[in-house]
């Protein structure tokens, strides 16, 4: 009797090249809930939800935005924030989940979608973002490479280009519109830009049990001479009492959070001492 012949499996293409990755990201960040948009399908308005595009346009919208922000303040630590402080706020509220956006589909996949600021829509009360995807970049061996929209790159260097890209084409606006608010320079915001970045993504390799992985894929995402971004992923390590190594890195920029608690410094800010950083490392640990 013949032996028939095994055929290697075809990987099925994906309905969407970036459904499974926000899918997997909400089962380890239930904090953030992402939702695709169909071709003519109109971004929620109202209810608490603002467009990209809106904050970007810097009026109304971002008023109202802010105003959240400023209550915020003033209900959880009893003081009147500064004008600028509220908008350092309110753009990391905003960028923080944004930036995932891109770096989750690109991290766990190797897809990376644009998303420009029209195709964008967030309600953070409720933490829920949808997205309008177009198009994407994906390497040759991807079975998403047969998806309308698709742009196939030649390798990790190219990919890592379109995620530079397509953050940058997201962010840029994004920063005009909160840049008066802010009383920072275009290198400043970019420096807050690129924290977010690297942050976001970091946290979320924790939460999948891949840190190192985002690490590493981070430094090489941002080695500090790629523009507009400002500085590198800024990771080292801290020897810990027990000789353990326990990671930390520098912020390119400052959040602010000490105008309000002096005393309670983030634990990546420059202005955090490493031996407090080890307390708290540590103590987490």
């Amino acid at each position: 009797m013949a032996v028939p012949t095994l055929l290697p499996a075809v990987p099925a293409v994906p309905a969407s090249p970036v459904a499974a990755a926000y899918a997997r990201l909400a089962e380890v960040f239930p904090g953030l809930r992402i939702e695709e948009l169909g071709p003519g399908e109109r971004a929620p308005r109202g209810g608490g939800w603002v467009g990209a595009d809106e904050l970007a346009a810097g009026g109304p919208a971002l008023d109202a935005f802010l105003a959240w922000d400023d209550a915020q303040v003033l209900r959880d630590y009893g003081a009147q924030a500064r004008p600028d402080v509220v908008a350092s706020f309110g753009l990391h509220r905003y960028a923080w989940p944004a930036c995932l956006l891109v770096t989750i589909p690109w991290f766990l996949h190797r897809r990376v979608p644009r998303i420009p600021v029209a195709d964008v829509a967030y309600q953070r009360a409720r933490g829920r973002m949808t997205v309008r995807v177009a198009d994407f970049a994906c390497l040759s061996g991807d079975p998403a490479a047969a998806l309308p929209g698709a742009r196939v790159v030649p390798d990790e260097e190219a990919l890592r280009a379109e995620v530079r890209a397509a953050l940058a084409e997201h962010l840029e606006p994004v920063l005009a519109g909160f840049g008066p608010r802010m009383r920072r320079g275009r290198r400043a915001l970019w420096g807050m830009a690129t924290d977010e970045i690297v942050e976001g993504l970091w946290y979320l390799g924790t939460l999948l049990g891949e840190e190192p992985r985002a690490m590493a894929e981070l430094e090489l995402l941002l080695p500090g001479t790629a523009k507009p971004y400002v500085g590198s992923a800024g990771f080292r390590e801290l020897a810990g009492p027990d000789g353990a190594a326990l990671p930390t890195r520098d912020r390119a920029s400052c959040c602010l959070f000490y105008t309000l608690r002096p005393e309670d410094t983030c634990v990546t800010c420059p202005r955090t001492c490493d031996a407090e950083r080890l307390r708290r490392l540590t103590a987490a640990a």
